[in-house]
């Protein structure tokens, strides 16, 4: 059996949306195909689904991320698309496409600063700036955080940032600032892991929400998976239920200001957009989420002033308002407990005042 398996992980990564397109028959020099993977099918292949077969072959993805493929027509037959329905037959030609080239999904060390809290020879904790893409993916292969964290181990020769078994431990969004830590070895990242899985780290996130809570603190409990019609977003599902994750998360308000409220969230997992998914599920959107709804004027008066008043919020914290502000984990070489914590970064923390003197103002009127 001949295949290709260069570039896995860039074809279908995790969370990936798939756009859709047009079949070839309406392609342009503007709307190509790439080659990115190719298996041919052995002379005694019996007769299988073409999402199964391909999900033999790709061990990075999911039946699911292979449908949503087909359905894009991105998979190929003997050089036509075809749903996922098809069944492969001794010597076809099985192709995935994508409107875009291939690239080396190597981590090359980028020049970019980074803010450090602390480090040793088994890790480093990051207070990562909102903006920052941690790793390289879809539209980001280059100015991540792993690019920047291999420039400033380049002279350690025990550090490959291209190897697995070291780096990244766990992740944040793109635009929420805050604390993250990297392993620098195999033990440490090991170690640092199962202390996620096991939920024994400790994390605590700030998060100004729109709307007043009618109680001081809460718990927000459903599973958390890929919304069934925007892919982009993640869906709250009932605890339970077969559809998504579990995920449980807790809030306690820190400062009220009417119309929104800033609030502590703790985790007890770990899901993409846990803490934004759940705060949209219980009606308080993140301050600016554009991707969860947060982008509009969802509380407050209808008058021009505080239109603009809004507007200049946004345009101070131009993303969602989340930061990462504490972590705690015990250190896999010492097991020293170890707690570490970042402050509000400007843009937050701007934001905030300009809510501070709004609400004086308005309670002296």
């Amino acid at each position: 059996m001949k295949t290709d398996n260069d570039a896995l992980e860039i074809l279908l990564p995790d969370g990936q949306v798939l756009p859709a397109m047009n079949g070839p028959e309406e392609e342009d020099e503007e709307n190509s195909l790439y080659e990115h993977h190719r298996v041919v099918a052995d002379k005694g292949q019996q007769l299988l689904r073409v999402d199964r077969f391909l999900l033999d072959h790709l061990p990075d993805t999911s039946r699911n991320r292979i449908q949503t493929a087909a359905r894009a027509g991105f998979v190929h037959v003997n050089g036509q698309p075809v749903k996922s329905n098809y069944r492969v037959k001794p010597h076809d030609i099985v192709t995935l496409l994508l409107d875009r080239p291939r690239y080396d999904s190597r981590i090359e060390p980028e020049d970019i600063p980074l803010d450090i809290v602390y480090e040793d020879k088994a890790l480093m904790v990051i207070n990562k700036p909102a903006g920052l893409v941690v790793h390289p993916g879809c539209g980001n292969y280059t100015g991540t955080l792993v690019n920047a964290v291999a420039w400033h181990l380049r002279d350690n020769p025990a550090y490959d940032p291209n190897d697995p078994g070291v780096g990244l431990v766990h992740r944040i969004d793109k635009d929420t600032s805050g604390l993250l830590v990297v392993a620098k070895t195999p033990q440490a990242k090991t170690k640092l892991g199962l202390q996620f899985f096991n939920k024994t780290t400790r994390r605590r996130y700030n998060a100004l929400v729109w709307t007043n809570f009618q109680e001081n603190e809460g718990r927000i409990e459903g599973n958390i998976g890929r919304h069934p019609k925007d892919r982009m977003q993640m869906a709250v599902f009932p605890p339970g239920s077969e559809t998504g994750k579990p995920a449980v998360t807790h809030y306690r308000v820190l400062e009220r200001f009417g119309y929104v409220t800033l609030v502590e969230c703790v985790l007890e997992t770990g899901r993409t957009h846990q803490i934004r998914a759940h705060m949209k599920h219980i009606g308080h959107p993140l301050f600016n989420d554009e991707r969860y709804g947060g982008d509009q004027i969802l509380r407050g008066t209808q008058s021009g002033t505080y239109n603009s008043f809004i507007r200049n919020c946004f345009a101070q914290c131009p993303r969602q308002a989340l930061h990462a502000r504490t972590l705690g984990f015990r250190h896999p070489v010492t097991d020293e407990e170890m707690d570490f914590s970042a402050p509000l970064p400007a843009d937050m923390e701007g934001l905030l005042e300009r809510w501070r003197v709004y609400t004086e103002g308005a309670r002296l009127c």
